[in-house]
């Protein structure tokens, strides 16, 4: 067979072995890595999502348990509008205050983790509103300690609404399903405020 000019077998024949034996280091020093990158790829493909599309589509921030996480998911459009554009209105406050309440005894034995506190400042008063987290129980407790503090309570499906007027305050405090929702109306009582509210959080 004729061979091809300018090649020589021996100088191939090094070369060769040279990439071999380079393969084989790179091969060694690989292995190690080998578990750590199957481990890696097995988190990966076990990994939950963490985007929430329908959240992202709609602009609006995710609940807890179905419940808003911040006062702007508490109002509809319509009651937002009308908080908003009132007489004097100073727009929305959001804190984490210790809800408003003359049932101070009330707040003490459930103790309430506040989720947010909304205060709204308009020529008429002032409305403020406290959403928490309070033991399962709360509601039955309220229905029973608060009627002696001047409130009156009732039953609102799967909670307990108490309500107490003295004056232009207006207190209402509600619990049921893990949740409390208290507001504070002084001088102000927009329209169907608390009713409104309630199914913001109890649906």
């Amino acid at each position: 067979m004729a061979r091809v000019g300018g090649r020589n077998a021996a100088f191939a024949w090094v070369v060769g072995l040279a990439c071999a034996a380079t393969v084989g280091v790179l091969a060694f020093l690989a292995i190690p890595m080998i578990p750590a990158s199957v481990s890696w790829l097995a988190e990966a493909a076990g990994r939950p999502s963490t985007s929430t599309p329908a959240a992202e589509a709609t602009g609006k921030v995710a609940s807890v348990d179905g419940a808003p996480t911040r006062c702007a998911d508490l109002y509809d459009e319509a009651l937002d509008a009308a908080l908003t554009f009132a007489p004097g209105a100073a727009g929305l406050t959001t804190s984490s205050d210790a809800p408003t309440t003359t049932a101070s005894q009330l707040v003490d034995a459930l103790r309430p983790q506040v989720v947010f506190t909304c205060a709204w400042r308009a020529d008429a008063g002032t409305v403020t509103t406290t959403l928490a987290t309070v033991p399962a129980d709360a509601g039955p407790i309220a229905a029973a300690a608060l009627p002696s503090a001047g409130f009156t309570c009732s039953s609102q499906a799967e909670r307990t609404r108490c309500t107490r007027t003295e004056g232009e305050l207006t207190e209402t405090i509600e619990a049921g399903g893990g949740r409390w929702l208290s507001t504070s109306e002084t001088g102000w009582h927009p329209s169907d405020y608390v009713t409104r509210i309630a199914k913001r959080v109890w649906g």
